[in-house]
């Protein structure tokens, strides 16, 4: 699934795949929030973390679960 994070104040937003369900970074967006933490942190499909301030983010977009197909459709 891909992940796009949008943060105040900047220009690019943060872009990346992940194996991590929908429901779960949407919960874990979800709770930092909730408890006024300082940063939320994910991990891409390469082992990559990233972390991210809670008071920064603008947006978070969850794209779809699908998994992509290869080759021809009939």
């Amino acid at each position: 699934m891909e992940i796009r994070i949008g943060i105040v104040n900047n220009g690019r937003e943060l872009s990346f795949e992940t194996d991590t369900s929908a429901d779960d970074v949407r919960s874990q967006v979800a709770s930092a929030l909730d408890q006024a933490s300082a940063h939320v942190s994910f991990t891409d499909v390469k082992g990559n973390t990233y972390i991210v301030p809670t008071a920064n983010l603008a947006y978070v977009e969850l794209g779809t679960e699908e998994s992509r197909r290869v080759g021809f459709v009939a």
